[in-house]
């Protein structure tokens, strides 16, 4: 098959889902790097340079990047730093998508620059939609943009709903949770746990961040809140699911459910989101049923793993919630990841700022950056 080349953008490139992305490009030549991003680690984003020759690439920390500046003196590619850096990638010229694939909710504002460019979207950074999901998705539809889930559970609903003509024939979203580590565990059994304990993941081999947030569901809470903009229903509900091969499910008005199945790994959904509507050939992923057999559904446990509820709160409140739900809990797991906090402290902590700081409604861009910060001093002010 004859593929038009793609000429993709890749903020995050190297953490979980930069590295397998740059792997399909490795396989597909047709896929060609404009710019690539990363937070620190200038070693592994040197070589990813050398390798794909973009034009451009970006280190967030400005004294990592004068350092790689200086290594990278004998070839032309450009190399800026910080927030404008980042969105000087983000809106490259000849890139037609952009993977964006940062943590946290550093990823807004250059995803919304980017639409403004009339970059298509492949969405790895779910705090993007959490937080500013109607700002960017109007964004979208004005500027004619996509945006295509990479995210495993919105790929399977995104999948699930090719033929579904409107929202309206969707009765709900079936969202898949492997459960973490610690299923089945109650509360008592979870103050001691360490980080260590928490980033060893079941399933998925993922960024501490993610992991981390997987343990206690309120990754599982943030893709709650993703997936009601990006398929515009709020009806949503959470199955755990501990063999992480069902990804997520659609149930229709007609009580039909549409599930997309694969191996548990992300190359997939990246893959999708490049090539689509293709499909195109991949190896080492393939699902052998009979190594998974049986498939088991579960009610998760809302009790020990709350902050999962504080998620459809927060989506109910709608506004400013969200982004108080989120930048709580990036503020919370950087403090448990440093010891400062236990760990059932995480959702503690979500819930206390979400019972104190006020709603806005219709939050605005500067609304939500100042509310982000205002949330993550609440948070580490409690310590």
């Amino acid at each position: 098959m004859i593929m038009e080349e793609k000429h993709i953008s890749v903020l995050g490139s190297t953490g979980s889902i930069g590295t397998q992305t740059l792997e399909i490009a490795r396989a597909y030549e047709h896929i060609k790097i404009r710019a690539l991003s990363a937070r620190s680690n200038i070693r592994l984003l040197e070589a990813q340079a050398r390798e794909f020759s973009p034009e451009l690439v970006c280190v967030t920390d400005e004294d990592r990047a004068a350092e790689l500046k200086i290594k990278l003196a004998d070839t032309p590619i450009k190399v800026v730093s910080g927030r404008g850096g980042l969105i000087e990638a983000a809106c490259i010229d000849g890139a037609d998508t952009v993977v964006t694939a940062v943590v946290g909710i550093s990823g807004l504002e250059p995803t919304i620059e980017a639409i403004k460019a009339k970059k298509n979207i492949a969405l790895a950074n779910k705090e993007t939609l959490v937080t500013g999901g109607h700002i960017v998705t109007k964004l979208a539809r004005g500027n004619n943009v996509t945006i295509l889930p990479v995210d495993s559970e919105h790929s399977a609903i995104f999948q699930s709903l090719q033929g579904c003509r409107n929202n309206r024939e969707i009765k709900r979203i079936l969202l898949t949770a492997s459960g973490g580590p610690f299923f089945g565990k109650k509360r008592d059994e979870l103050r001691n746990i360490t980080p260590q304990d928490a980033l060893k993941h079941p399933n998925w081999d993922m960024g501490a961040k993610v992991t981390i947030d997987s343990s206690t569901l309120v990754n599982k809470g943030l893709e709650v809140i993703e997936a009601r903009w990006l398929f515009g229903t709020k009806n949503i509900k959470v199955l755990v699911h501990r063999q992480s091969v069902v990804h997520s499910m659609v149930e229709f008005t007609d009580n039909a459910v549409i599930a997309q199945l694969g191996a548990p790994d992300m190359r997939l959904p990246i893959q999708y989101a490049l090539t689509y509507p293709a499909r195109l050939p991949m190896k080492g992923n393939e699902l052998d049923l009979l190594k998974y057999s049986p498939l088991t559904f579960e009610e998760p446990d809302t009790d020990t793993f709350f902050a999962l509820t504080l998620a459809f709160d927060a989506l109910k409140a709608g506004g400013i919630m969200p982004t108080v739900f989120n930048s709580a809990d990036e503020a919370a797991v950087e403090l448990f990841m440093r010891g400062k906090i236990p760990y059932l402290g995480i959702s503690e902590a979500i819930a206390k700022a979400m019972s104190k700081i006020q709603n806005i409604e219709n939050p605005s861009l500067e609304d939500i950056l100042e509310t982000d910060k205002a949330a993550r001093e609440f948070v580490f002010c409690m310590q």
